[in-house]
């Protein structure tokens, strides 16, 4: 019998890839490229292109309250153990536009735990991190958002968290004063500070095993004694060189400890 989890799985991974195979060729007519080849030419050949590429190619679709049962897990099984420590410094890695960085911050504020959290929300993409900082989404999206948040555990109407403006949301400025946002690379960079929580979801599955690998090891040099890991739902330690330094927490929701 085909899973149900497994199916849904397949699907978002064949929209990621159509949505990738649609920017490349979007990519093509904005640069004035005929061929993959050419593109990928004028990258080798000409500095300032590889960003400007990378700014194009890394804005993947992403959503708040992304996977419900996610952040349901992480109330009622990671929250309760977040609040032994005196302060919480929380590393989003890969943020992308903001949606992961600020369901985070509801969470912990309607946990009572955001006043003395720290959220590093970090990306490879200076467009991306604009927008983060920004906080305004479509309010189609927001809409959108709010059965996510419902389903999450939410304890307040949706609406409370942002203020409506011609067709655009803005996110409660008072949500990012614990936030700061950086340019980290998770293939070439190191570890900046010690956290209890790193929140990587749905990047690591664009990495090599090589690129996994080092992004692992910052992971477990970065969480203190006993912090938590969490990744996308296609994403596990599992196999890789550092497996036997996490342990399972929830493991259908991909939240793991150090061990």
């Amino acid at each position: 019998m085909i899973s149900e989890r497994n199916t849904d799985i397949e699907i978002r991974l064949l929209i990621e890839a159509i949505y990738l195979k649609c920017r490349i060729l979007h990519a093509l007519r904005q640069f004035d490229c005929q061929t993959v080849s050419a593109l990928q030419e004028r990258v080798l050949h000409d500095p300032g292109m590889f960003m400007q590429l990378l700014q194009y190619l890394t804005i993947p679709v992403s959503e708040m309250f992304r996977d419900p049962s996610h952040f349901l897990a992480l109330r009622r099984e990671v929250v309760p153990l977040l609040r032994t420590w005196p302060s919480i410094k929380v590393w989003i890695a890969g943020c992308s536009t903001g949606e992961e960085v600020y369901s985070m911050a509801i969470l912990l504020r309607e946990e009572g735990l955001l006043e003395r959290a720290i959220i590093y929300a970090t990306d490879i993409n200076p467009h991306s991190l604009d927008r983060a900082k920004q906080g305004i989404y479509t309010l189609q999206s927001m809409r959108g958002y709010e059965e996510n948040y419902r389903l999450a555990g939410g304890r307040r109407d949706f609406s409370d968290y942002y203020t409506a403006a011609y067709g655009n949301a803005i996110m409660d400025s008072s949500l990012r004063e614990n936030v700061t946002f950086a340019d980290h690379s998770l293939a070439t960079d190191s570890v900046f500070s010690e956290t209890q929580l790193i929140s990587c979801r749905n990047v690591l599955i664009y990495f090599n095993k090589e690129l996994q690998d080092r992004a692992f090891g910052l992971f477990h040099e970065s969480l203190c004694h006993r912090g938590f890991l969490v990744l996308g739902s296609k994403e596990s330690v599992d196999f890789s060189a550092y497996s036997e330094r996490f342990q399972p927490l929830v493991k259908p929701e991909r939240i793991f400890r150090k061990s």
